[in-house]
Order: structure tokens, then C-alpha cells, then sequence
């Protein structure tokens, strides 16, 4: 049965290539393709799952793949299928299906038709990834899938400024989620010192073994699957990104974050549950976090204006009570409380128009007066102060944004007087220095060879500051960015087995999207007067084959699974030792601001409204 796994693989990748290449104005040949690909991947997932029940349900695993080897690691592919993938797939594929006949007539004569099929079907492959994975490396891969999709999805009305806006707001959230999960994979290979696969972790004394001799370093990595989970499935702090991802078409917001993606978090604690359910303080850790979440999106759920946001709180308050469930070892219930949460939510989400509509003639028509009920008992001052905090959301935008983002812009603003020229001046030489102190590391104390490696990534990581908060040079930006993969790779040079071939498998997909993203900012540059990034500027309208190779370069830079960086990531992290926290910690922020920045590069020179007005501009409320 083992063989019948990359059939349910190849199906969707087959017809997402498929779909590049049928013409745009094609909308028939485009939706059969579409609807086939899901209706018949939804046909063999349910032949496949019924032969698995009757040869008796048993855990599948396989070591498919192994795109790096090195020693002492192996970067692999493998993929693992029980009763916790059947239940994620088969729900997947049905509801997929679903969306893709009703988008048919839905998204008819739309102007990216083709573009909304081609990206829901590359998120159904990610989907398929992150389900099969057996591996955490395996999972990351369709992790990211799913993370871009997102923002392509919410960003789809790309001539309007709130869809563009909270695309890049959503993909900042995810990003702390990735390198959470980087961090994790990180701290997991030293305590394993392989690349461990969910099968093995199933393996009760093999798992209690390592944790009784390293308590510490499993429940940091329990911790950081937890923050990973809780960013992508929308629990506290991060719950106020969903409600703004519903700026994409109705179909996009049923299949995301009405059902599918949003429940990935829930996956990935059900997938690591074996290494984390001995531990007593993190199960509570994660109960209390989905109680307080439901506790706060059911308060906020009731004063929301907008019916979509009403069902995005109303969704993550059941995902705090899925996660409790999780927490408590009832792993049946949960994945029947998914199945139940994802059916109705994509149901709301599809008929939450025609409901709106319904609503509205009703009060007009047939008013009845609202009953009293418990909550009039509650004094008015409690009540009123409960509402007004409900109406704000709680602030958890704010939160985040004064715990992690507007730090960050404060030191950027400090560094405003490193422009270009003076970063030559004063970078440049100093890099060359560190090359020279790292082929003439036996004449340096070793206190100072230690110490080297945090103090070039901290470098690297003020470098990537600056480019977050660039407001008027677009090249700036970009090669600030480029210059803080050089320090970070430079920093791990500093540890022993990080040879050259290493590091040039990080640096060749980095300088290939590097260089050509800056030959593609100069010819844009060149074609229109004022690029900058003080504003969204639309020039996708004009641009879009320049915009689309860009995209290509922006993901190139930020590690994304088509060019080997996405595999020198996974290398780098290897290297730096356990004991190397601060060099663990700046490079892991510099990937989060890194990858935000170049997407907000893209976001505010090719989408949002147009900046020329010889044409119909929609208006910025629109």
C-alpha cells in the first residue's frame, strides 16, 4: 500500500501543472480541470482508505527522499499516513471539491479566474504535503506552501488597499510561526542527533529516555511547536489576523479559514503529542491557551458587524476547545470535533451572503424585541467594559505590534543613517575583516572565536532592521536583505562542519533570486518615475510578467521550497550548537523580518491601487 501514497501525492501536483498552462480566457477548460483533478484525487483518497481499514488500519511510513546528506545529518523526505492523515484527508478533499464547483459560478468572468485556481490548487498540494508528512522536515516544506497561498488568496483583489494591507499583516503572523517551527527543528536535532520522523516519536521509551536527561530542551521545543500552532491556527495572541484574512473571495475564505489551514495548528499538536503528553506543565500550558482564546473570540464572536468575522471568531473559539481536547489525550474527539468544525464553518462562510440579505428583510419586516437573558445580570458597568474591550478586539492587534514589531522600528529609525554608501563604507570592510578572522581562527583566543559568530549575526540582523523600515530606496531595501544572509552565513562559518559546499548550497539560491531581483527593481525603476515603498503603487497593472518574476525572487529570497535555500536553512540551523542561544535567536529573527520585508517590498511596488490616475481607481474603503 506504501506504493499508493505518491499517487495521492502526484494527483494534485499533475493538475496544478496542468492548470499553469491552459490559457487565462479558457474559464471552461480551466474549472473541468480543477473540478477532475479534486474530484478524482477525492475518489482514490476514498478507495485507498477503505483498502487501509480492512488490511487493518496499520501506521505507514516512508523514507522517500533524501535531498542533502552531510555527516551527521540528513535532510529527508518522508511521508507517514494513519488515522489522524485519513481523517485530515479525506475532509480536505471533500470539502475542496465542494469549493471548487461552487467557485466555478462564483468566480465567473473575474478578472483573475485563473489566478484563483491556480492558487487553490497549489495550496491543496501543500495541504496534501503537510498531512503525509512523517518528518518535521517534510512538514515545513508544505508549511510554507500554505503560508504563501494565504497571502496570494487574501491579497487576490491586489487593485484594493485593505486586501494588500492585511495580506502582508497575515503573512508577518506566519512568519513567526515558521521560524518557530525552525527553531524547533533546530533544538530537535541536537536532542535526537538525526532527523526525527512522528513514527519514531511514538516510541514511549525512547522519547521518555531523552527527556529525562534533557527536560529543558523538550519543553523548549514543546513550547515552540505551541507558539507555532497557536500562529497558524489563529489562538492567542495572534487570533486578530483571521478575521482580516477574510478580505479574499467567500470561496478562498470557506476553504482557508473556515476549515482547512486554520486547523493545521491543531494537526501539528496532534502529530507531536507523543513527545510532549508526559509532559504535565506543557498540557496545561496548552488547555489554558485554548480556553482563554475561546473565552475571549466567543466575547468578541458576538459584537462583530461583518457576518464573515462573526464566523472567523466564532471558528477560532472551537479551536480553542479542539485544543483542550488535544490537551486532555482525547485525540478522537478532536478530530471529530475538526471534521464538525470545518463542514459547518465552510457552509456558513458560502451562504453567509444570502443570510445577510435575509436578516436585513426580516428586521425590516418581521422586528421582534430581543429576550432578556443571563447576560442582563451582569452589572452594567462589567458588561459595558466587557463590550467596549470586545469591540477593540482586545488589542491583541496592538499587542503584537508593541512587543515585536514596533521595537523593531524604533531601532530601525536609529540605523536611519545607514544608507547605501555609508553601509559599503562601513559593513563592507568589516565583513572582510570577519572572513579574514575566520581563516585565521587559530591565532584567536578562544574566548573571541566564541563570541564572533552572535556578534555577526547581531550585525546581520541590524542590517535587516534597517531594510524593514525603508521607506524611500527600494535597492536599499533589497540589498540590505542580501547582505544579512552574508553575515548569517558567515556566522555559522564559525563552527566546525560547516564546510564550503554548505555554505554554497545556502548562497546559490540567495544570490541567483538576489541578482536577479535587483535586475528586475532597475528595470522597473526605469520604465516608471517615482518606486518607492512610502505606498502600495499597483504596478502589476502595467507590469504583471515583471511582477510575476519578481514574486519568483522574493520567494527565492526568503527560503521558499524552489531553491536550495529552503534546504541551507534546515543546514545552517544544524550547526549552531545548543549552547549558542544568541546566535540562534538573531538568525532566527533576521528570517521572520527578512521574509517580511521582502514580501512587503513586492506588495507595495506591484499591488494595492494603481498610483498613475489615467485610469479607474477603486477607492481605498472599497
Amino acid at each position: 500500500m506504501t506504493s499508493l501514497l505518491h499517487i495521492l501525492i502526484l494527483i494534485p501536483l499533475l493538475g496544478f501543472i496542468i492548470s499553469l498552462v491552459i490559457p487565462r480566457r479558457n474559464e471552461t477548460l480551466l474549472s473541468y480541470v480543477s473540478v477532475l483533478t479534486i474530484g478524482f484525487h477525492l475518489f482514490a483518497i476514498v478507495v485507498f482508505v477503505l483498502k487501509w481499514i480492512f488490511d487493518g488500519h496499520p501506521t505507514l511510513n516512508i523514507k522517500d527522499l533524501a535531498l542533502f546528506k552531510a555527516p551527521g545529518y540528513e535532510f529527508y523526505i518522508d511521508f507517514c499516513f494513519d488515522k489522524i492523515t485519513a481523517v485530515y484527508l479525506f475532509v480536505g478533499a471533500f470539502l475542496t471539491f465542494m469549493i471548487m464547483i461552487y467557485s466555478r459560478y462564483y468566480m465567473h468572468r473575474e478578472g483573475g479566474y485563473k489566478r484563483f485556481f491556480n492558487t487553490i490548487l497549489f495550496f491543496y498540494l501543500g495541504y496534501i504535503v503537510t498531512i503525509f508528512s512523517g518528518n518535521l522536515e517534510t512538514l515545513f516544506i508544505g508549511w510554507e506552501i500554505l503560508g504563501i497561498c494565504s497571502f496570494l488568496l487574501i491579497a487576490f483583489y491586489r487593485d484594493r488597499y485593505f486586501p494588500v494591507k492585511n495580506a502582508v499583516k497575515v503573512f508577518s503572523i506566519y512568519r513567526i510561526g515558521d521560524v518557530g517551527l525552525i527553531l524547533a527543528m533546530w533544538l530537535s536535532h541536537h536532542l535526537w542527533h538525526e532527523n526525527i520522523t512522528f513514527l519514531k516519536l511514538n516510541n514511549y521509551e525512547l522519547v521518555h529516555e531523552e527527556l529525562q536527561s534533557h527536560s529543558l530542551i523538550g519543553a523548549t521545543i514543546s513550547i515552540l511547536l505551541l507558539i507555532t500552532a497557536a500562529a497558524k491556527s489563529a489562538q492567542l495572541p495572534f487570533s486578530s489576523w483571521l478575521p482580516r484574512a477574510m478580505e479574499g473571495p467567500t470561496p478562498s475564505s470557506a476553504i482557508f479559514y473556515g476549515s482547512l489551514s486554520v486547523h493545521i495548528g491543531v494537526f501539528l499538536l496532534l502529530r507531536t503529542f507523543p513527545f510532549w503528553e508526559q509532559q504535565t506543565s506543557i498540557r496545561i500550558l496548552i488547555g489554558v491557551l485554548g480556553f482563554f482564546t475561546s473565552l475571549i473570540a466567543t466575547t468578541t464572536a458576538r459584537v462583530q458587524s461583518s457576518v464573515k468575522s462573526q464566523i472567523a471568531y466564532a471558528s477560532i473559539a472551537q479551536i480553542g476547545f479542539i485544543f483542550i481536547e488535544v490537551a486532555a489525550g482525547f485525540e478522537n474527539l478532536a478530530l471529530l470535533h475538526f471534521a464538525g468544525n470545518a463542514f459547518l464553518r465552510t457552509y456558513q462562510l458560502l451562504v453567509s451572503p444570502s443570510v445577510v440579505s435575509y436578516l436585513i428583510r426580516e428586521q425590516f419586516y418581521n422586528f421582534v424585541p430581543r429576550n432578556k437573558n443571563f447576560e442582563n445580570k451582569i452589572p452594567k458597568k462589567i458588561r459595558y467594559g466587557l463590550y467596549m474591550l470586545s469591540v477593540k478586539e482586545w488589542n491583541l492587534d496592538a499587542f503584537i505590534n508593541r512587543i515585536f514589531f514596533k521595537p523593531m522600528k524604533w531601532i530601525g529609525k536609529k540605523l536611519s543613517f545607514l544608507t547605501l554608501r555609508r553601509v559599503y563604507f562601513l559593513v563592507v570592510p568589516l565583513y572582510i575583516a570577519g572572513i579574514i578572522s575566520l581563516f585565521t581562527g587559530h591565532k584567536i583566543s578562544p574566548l573571541l572565536h566564541a563570541f564572533l559568530p552572535s556578534v555577526f549575526a547581531f550585525i546581520g540582523l541590524l542590517l535587516v532592521i534597517r531594510s524593514f523600515i525603508e521607506r524611500s530606496s527600494v535597492r536599499n531595501s533589497w540589498t540590505l536583505i542580501l547582505m544579512n544572509h552574508f553575515w548569517i552565513m558567515l556566522a555559522v562559518s564559525f563552527n566546525e562542519q560547516f564546510n564550503f559546499n554548505q555554505i554554497m548550497l545556502y548562497a546559490s539560491g540567495i544570490v541567483v533570486a538576489g541578482v536577479i531581483g535587483y535586475l528586475l527593481l532597475n528595470k522597473l525603476i526605469n520604465a516608471e518615475s517615482n518606486v518607492n515603498l512610502d505606498k502600495f503603487q499597483g504596478h502589476v497593472y502595467e507590469h504583471p510578467k515583471l511582477a510575476f518574476a519578481f514574486l519568483l525572487c522574493c520567494l527565492g529570497l526568503t527560503g521558499f521550497p524552489i531553491t536550495p535555500t529552503f534546504i541551507g536553512e534546515d543546514v545552517i540551523f544544524t550547526h549552531i550548537h545548543q549552547n549558542q542561544v544568541p546566535l540562534a535567536f538573531f538568525c532566527a529573527l533576521s528570517l521572520i523580518l527578512g521574509g517580511v520585508s521582502v514580501i512587503r517590498i513586492y506588495a507595495k511596488l506591484y499591488l494595492g491601487p494603481h498610483i498613475k490616475t489615467y485610469h479607474e481607481l477603486p477607492f481605498r474603503s472599497s
